[in-house]
């Protein structure tokens, strides 16, 4: 979002989890193709072999461009379900990359302890029956049905096996998680004896969808790098997602919905940011990324702070109150003709950070006043009341500041998350 963080901060629904190609319809069980703009058809109730239940998203992080690449070489990565559920899935994502991507094998267990994974626990996946596939560049994959039951809160890790070179990889750079990679193939390894290096991004693993008994659908978080969790504590999923998806969790009764968290750091509402890896704008990525998840009812609609801190405005002109405006009402009708609630949420206030000018609070209030006025969301989250600052209005309250005056800490993360009505999201 600021300055000091990497100047900081498309119909029906799907997020073609079911088969649609950019060239024509696939057949197979599970290969997926994803197009720029999507069409959702995910969200109805499913009844299938795995028993009654929705097919939920579980977790899904946005995707971007201009990741590393690898080379014979295997990924693991820590997956944190927000929903208990059967039947689960993972999506492989080639949607930012130039190549075909080769997948070898992929696995999946139930985390021991970082990247060590539960022993017995360590199931092969499949793609139409096959142990690998290739995945066309700007495309994705659904998995077959993978046997192992996920319960919420659980953490599971995925392993990819690349063999050969991939070239610039999709990617999400800021997973405030740890990933784990090894030289060879070693998806089937407990330990991580091989895997020399970790770093905290995500690579080409862009979802995982379960049957739940209980929830109804999702909730998808959709914003930028304070949705993203800057700033909250690696590995303790202290993002504000993270809390609302335990809040929902705690009851009373059982969990009715599912979260996701679709933020990326720097992300804009109208324009791409130049630097790649926080993606393209909030109007091109968010049929696929938010209404393209399995089961999706409700998005929060929290972004705007990287246009308004950058006064980046279309075709490069400066940014104005009624541009931001426009680009919400753009979002709400996508998401209402997809049958799709949107609630609003406010922008926070970021007084002693880069982004703050006078000129640029001006434009934040206009657009927190439409945001709680208008009508035009079917609801609004006031973050702005939560999280400032009592006698400092156009600032973060200090006991919330995770010391950049924009990003929350660990407990302004939950602040957010404990101010959602909860009777705002559809069950």
């Amino acid at each position: 979002m600021s300055p000091e963080t990497r100047s900081t901060e498309s119909g029906r629904r799907s997020r073609r989890r079911a088969m649609l190609s950019m060239c024509g319809v696939l057949t197979g069980m599970a290969l997926t193709v994803v197009p720029l703009s999507t069409t959702n058809v995910a969200s109805a109730a499913t009844s299938s072999s795995q028993g009654q239940g929705t097919r939920v998203s579980a977790w899904s992080p946005s995707m971007t461009t201009g990741g590393p690449s690898f080379s014979n070489q295997t990924i693991r990565m820590v997956v944190h379900s927000s929903v208990a559920g059967s039947g689960a899935r993972i999506t492989l994502s080639n949607r930012y990359s130039t190549t075909p991507l080769d997948v070898r094998e992929v696995d999946v267990a139930v985390q021991a302890s970082g990247g060590e994974a539960t022993r017995g626990t360590t199931r092969n996946v499949s793609f139409a029956g096959s142990r690998g596939v290739t995945i066309p560049a700007g495309e994705e994959a659904v998995s077959d049905v993978i046997p192992i039951p996920v319960s919420a809160g659980q953490n599971l890790l995925v392993s990819l096996y690349l063999p050969g070179t991939t070239g610039t990889s999709t990617w999400h750079s800021d997973a405030f998680d740890t990933t784990y990679i090894a030289p060879g193939n070693h998806t089937g390894d407990d330990t991580t004896g091989w895997f020399f290096d970790t770093t905290t991004s995500w690579y080409y693993l862009a979802g995982l969808d379960v049957v739940s008994s209980t929830a109804k659908g999702s909730v998808v978080a959709f914003g930028d790098s304070i949705t993203d969790g800057y700033h909250s504590s690696t590995g303790t999923y202290s993002r504000w997602p993270d809390f609302l998806g335990r809040r929902l969790g705690a009851g009373p009764g059982p969990q009715k919905l599912s979260v996701v968290d679709a933020g990326i750091g720097g992300n804009r509402v109208l324009t791409d940011v130049p630097n790649l890896w926080q993606g393209v704008s909030a109007l091109k990525r968010f049929g696929h990324d938010a209404l393209g998840q399995p089961g999706v009812k409700d998005v929060i609609l929290f972004e705007g702070i990287n246009d308004i801190g950058n006064n980046a405005g279309p075709g490069g002109r400066p940014l104005t109150a009624q541009d931001l405006i426009s680009g919400y009402r753009t979002l709400i009708d996508e998401a209402h003709d997809a049958n799709v609630n949107v609630i609003g949420a406010t922008l926070m206030p970021d007084q002693g950070n880069g982004y703050y000018t006078p000129a640029a609070e001006a434009i934040r209030q206009d657009v927190n006043r439409w945001i709680r006025t208008s009508g035009a969301f079917d609801g609004v989250i006031d973050f702005d009341r939560t999280m400032r600052d009592p006698a400092n209005p156009a600032a973060l309250n200090p006991a919330y500041d995770s010391g950049d005056h924009i990003h929350p800490n660990d407990a302004g993360m939950k602040a957010m998350a404990d101010s959602v009505d909860l009777r705002l999201l559809r069950t």
